[in-house]
């Protein structure tokens, strides 16, 4: 894909609590604000809400299979968590190519997540680096 300063591609998922428990089942949060609804009703967040891992995630699989596309990995990352994303939420993830590299298959993309009431939850940026295998 030939990518040019301005491009954009967009990803959204619904987030249950299942994918909240599925993702503490393979990296060990269980940290209270995920799963006891007593203690997170009583911080301002007033409800039970998701892992950043599976806020950000949605990025990963954007990168990947939309744009830059297959093959693709970050290099770097510069995030900052504006929101809570809670359960229910539906998110999406928007990239937007700032720069492309002259001679290397690397590409700086600016990334927002926002959801489904239009607010932002996360945006940073990241350097990406698209793979493609040899011959």
């Amino acid at each position: 894909m030939e990518l040019k300063v301005g491009q954009k591609a967009t990803r959204s998922n619904t987030l249950t609590f299942d994918n909240v428990k599925t993702y503490a089942e393979i990296i060990g949060d269980y940290n209270p604000l995920h799963f006891d609804e007593g203690f997170a009703g009583k911080t301002k967040f007033k409800e039970l809400v998701v892992q950043g891992g599976l806020t950000s995630g949605i990025r990963n699989a954007l990168v990947a299979m939309d744009m830059p596309g297959s093959g693709t990995v970050f290099m770097s990352q510069d995030l900052k968590f504006i929101a809570p994303v809670f359960i229910g939420d539906t998110i999406t993830a928007e990239a937007e190519v700032l720069e492309v590299h002259a001679t290397k298959p690397v590409t700086k993309l600016k990334m927002t997540i926002t959801r489904q009431t239009g607010g932002t939850v996360l945006e940073g940026e990241a350097w990406c680096y698209t793979f493609t295998p040899e011959d």
